[in-house]
């Protein structure tokens, strides 16, 4: 049995964040990730033309700002370099092959208990810790949907986070399933491809480009979200005019205000509604059927495809492996309190990362409970 101060769980940006300013405050810790590398998400599972959606004032980690020779909205190999930087910068050591079996609290030592596959010796690993971070991420799971008949599909069926580009699918008939931004950009992605690209879109959404949410994430520090609402809304449609002739209806909230609200997130368009409006992507509606390659459609019509692309999220994990998740999480493994208060649970248990609030969501609860941790261990002195 191991023994430290902290143990963090994810070894993404949450779980760096985390290490970092515990290491700014010589609080012991250790960092637990499953996969080889830390960011796996970004290196393993990202398609290859993804940028930032947000500038990058907004997508930085705590106590380091991105240069000034960064550009606005980054690449993704760019961030990828900079969490790199930021792993040796702040001495962080993830210890990686480690599969996080369970993780209890035992109320006789007042201790946590984790339990660790390392993947590479195939031994069972024990710690014990006074605190616990869940850093496994929102995204820790891909989570694809029951749809009747999926299993009897014929063709090509996979996950967003296994797309790369779309060179191998070029005149092929290919549906993505899912309309955040990951399916508009693989969706434009397919296009340039010479895919005949369809893609499913049930429900409404505001469509903005990364000028506009630059812009209104800057007037929130200043002016009550109803307003910039209304600007931003404004400027969307003088931009885009009118969707709803084209499958992509607007919902009654304000961008912001659903943001806040709901954690739902704007489309930044990257060039994916001209697509559409040029009909080189075709929406269509709500999959009612899959019968062999052959996709049934809720008003009526059909369709065959030689592959389907799933860009319907992810899910986190941490119910799986935390046994004792209810002092911080609920039973969808995501935290019990409402935001700003999310990050912090009962008996030493922590989550980061989990506020659907991007990078700046991440680094404000990383420096929340490295000081919260800080604090405990000055009282018990």
């Amino acid at each position: 049995m191991e023994e430290v101060t902290v143990v963090i769980v994810g070894a993404g940006p949450a779980g760096l964040a985390s290490s970092a300013c515990l290491n700014v405050e010589s609080i012991s810790n250790i960092v637990l990730e499953r996969e080889d590398c830390c960011a796996s998400l970004w290196k393993k599972r990202s398609y290859d033309r993804l940028r930032l959606h947000l500038a990058k004032e907004f997508c930085s980690l705590p106590y380091k700002e991105h240069s000034p020779e960064t550009s606005t909205f980054m690449s993704k190999d760019t961030f990828i370099s900079y969490i790199d930087s930021y792993v040796s910068e702040f001495n962080i050591t993830p210890r990686y092959s480690r599969s996080v079996e369970s993780a209890f609290y035992d109320e006789k030592m007042k201790k946590w208990r984790i339990k660790a596959k390392n993947g590479v010796s195939g031994e069972m690993e024990r710690y014990s810790s006074d605190y616990l971070i869940v850093a496994s991420g929102e995204n820790n799971e891909a989570f694809v949907p029951e749809v009747q008949g999926l299993t009897s599909f014929k063709g090509e069926l996979i996950h967003s986070s296994e797309y790369k580009n779309g060179k191998r699918y070029k005149g092929k008939d290919v549906l993505v399933v899912g309309c955040g931004n990951s399916g508009m950009e693989i969706s434009h992605d397919l296009s340039e491809y010479d895919a005949r690209t369809s893609i499913v879109i049930r429900s409404p959404f505001h469509v903005l480009t990364k000028n506009m949410v630059h812009m209104g994430m800057l007037m929130t520090k200043y002016l009550p979200v109803h307003i910039v609402d209304t600007l931003i809304s404004l400027a969307a449609s003088i931009t885009y005019g009118d969707l709803s002739k084209y499958g992509i209806h607007r919902p009654e909230q304000g961008p912001f205000a659903l943001k806040l609200l709901s954690g739902k997130t704007p489309v930044i368009d990257g060039g994916s509604v001209s697509r559409i409006k040029s009909k080189r992507i075709k929406v269509v509606p709500e999959i009612v059927n899959i019968n062999g390659t052959n996709i049934e459609f809720v008003d009526g019509t059909e369709q065959k495809f030689d592959a389907i692309i799933f860009a319907t999220g992810y899910r986190s994990g941490a119910k799986e492996w935390l046994k004792d998740y209810q002092h911080v999480l609920d039973d969808e493994g995501m935290p019990k309190k409402k935001y700003p208060d999310h990050w912090k649970g009962e008996n030493g248990l922590y989550c980061a990362g989990l506020s659907g609030r991007g990078l700046d969501g991440i680094s404000a609860d990383a420096t929340h409970i490295a000081a919260d941790i800080r604090e405990l261990l000055k009282n018990k002195a």
